[in-house]
């Protein structure tokens, strides 16, 4: 009997472990309820893009209940050296950083180091004071206002500081500072002197009064510095990238790995692609392998596989855990996917939709004419990725490509028709 009860036992724990204990790997897709006929549509679709000339190359992932549906590699990683995308390739990610760095804000919460609705100057003093620029009405004149109050870690988090990225009305003054855009890695400078140079300059609205997208989530790489006492590429690889076993995430990468990092491309208007120069601009290959190796952009900086990025993801739609790694309690993930925009401070850039704690969060099925669930939280990068993960159906999508500008493309409203339109259960 008490062989049988310990059989027993053992059964009922591993029929009860779940699947975020389990590796991120592949599945069949009729056991995570998709048509596996479907999904392959989205074969079809995406080399007709890299057959056209729209993409150069891309890598699609899609999971559901923990487990891999459906990774597809399509075109080339390299148009000119032919190297064939490869699903393991490595890119730019830019603003998906800033999914990682909003989770190290309330990793620093849950052990009593911050709390989000703490003022920005408790860590950085320099901001204890802001200015904002605003244009008279009296005579349309730019001018130069003190802030109505102070930037708080969650006007940050939902970028409702006011920072821009340096193209508002005093975009003069930013520009004579040398801080404009979201690209980094070309600077000489550690990212805790360039957000100390930015609390000298205006910033675009009054804190809370407006969602402007901006330097807020580099203001907050700066935040974990001051907070957590390490570097900022150390406590992310401390913190979420090495217990979550994302090995090919790196602020800069190592020289091991520069055949594995996809090439940059530009799409403008209905134009060809055209190979990006290799550096000097933001539309550039960029200083990922050669640069100066100082700037930690919170912002935009990391470079990562789709399954290292979707290992992250993962760990979010499992409520703070993967393969048994807490890296977040279920309750702090719960407040960062749900809206925090004040009322009357609306989501300029999509009907139906809110902002979180470093997400867009879909709040009216009938915003966009695609299909998706409520509560359907994720955000993009400058390359042209995307993700997303939809609670409600259990699933996680990751979009990698590297075109910059991509004008005229399509791709990321088919790709969500797309799989959405494969779940049949």
């Amino acid at each position: 009997m008490t062989r049988l009860r310990l059989l027993v036992f053992a059964a009922a724990t591993l029929l009860a472990t779940p699947l975020f204990a389990q590796d991120l790997g592949p599945a069949d897709p009729a056991s995570l309820g998709f048509s596996a006929e479907r999904l392959a549509r989205l074969d079809a679709v995406f080399e007709d893009y890299v057959a056209d000339g729209q993409l150069p190359g891309a890598v699609v992932l899609v999971a559901r209940h923990g487990k891999i549906a459906h990774l597809a590699a399509y075109g080339k990683s390299d148009v000119e050296a032919a190297r064939p995308m490869e699903t393991d390739a490595i890119f730019r990610i830019a603003s998906q950083t800033k999914a990682i760095v909003s989770t190290g804000i309330m990793l620093l919460q849950e052990e009593g180091k911050l709390l989000v609705d703490d003022d920005l100057s408790k860590y950085l003093p320099e901001f204890a004071e802001t200015t904002v620029a605003e244009k008279r009405e009296s005579d349309g004149r730019v001018v130069i206002v003190p802030a109505k109050r102070r930037i708080t870690l969650r006007d940050l988090l939902t970028h409702t500081s006011g920072y821009g990225y340096g193209w508002g009305l005093a975009s003069d003054q930013w520009e004579a500072a040398g801080i404009t855009g979201w690209y980094f890695a070309d600077r000489n400078e550690p990212i805790r002197e360039t957000v100390r140079r930015m609390a000298a300059l205006p910033a675009d609205a009054h804190p809370g009064e407006k969602f402007v997208y901006g330097y807020n989530t580099d203001i907050l790489g700066a935040v974990i510095e001051v907070a957590s006492g390490l570097p900022l590429d150390v406590f992310l690889t401390q913190r979420i990238l090495e217990p979550l076993g994302m090995h090919d995430t790196h602020f800069y990468l190592p020289a091991a790995k520069r055949d594995r990092l996809a090439a940059v491309y530009s799409k403008r208007g209905d134009g060809a692609l055209e190979r990006a120069p290799a550096a000097g601009t933001m539309e550039s290959q960029g200083h990922y392998v050669t640069g100066p190796r100082q700037s930690f952009s919170g912002g935009a900086g990391l470079l990562s596989t789709a399954r290292d990025y979707a290992t992250f993801l993962q760990m979010l739609a499992n409520g703070g855990t993967f393969k048994g790694e807490r890296i977040l309690s279920r309750k702090s993930v719960e407040l960062m996917h749900v809206n925090h925009l004040r009322p009357g401070v609306g989501f300029p850039w999509g009907e139906g939709l809110g902002f979180g704690l470093g997400f867009r969060i879909v709040e009216d099925l009938g915003g966009s004419g695609l299909p998706a669930s409520l509560g359907n939280y994720g955000w993009g990068g400058a390359y042209h990725s995307t993700y997303w993960i939809d609670p409600v159906e259990d699933l996680v999508l990751v979009y990698f490509t590297q075109v910059i500008p991509a004008d005229n493309l399509d791709d990321h409203q088919k790709l969500q028709a797309l799989v959405y339109s494969a779940l049949v259960d």
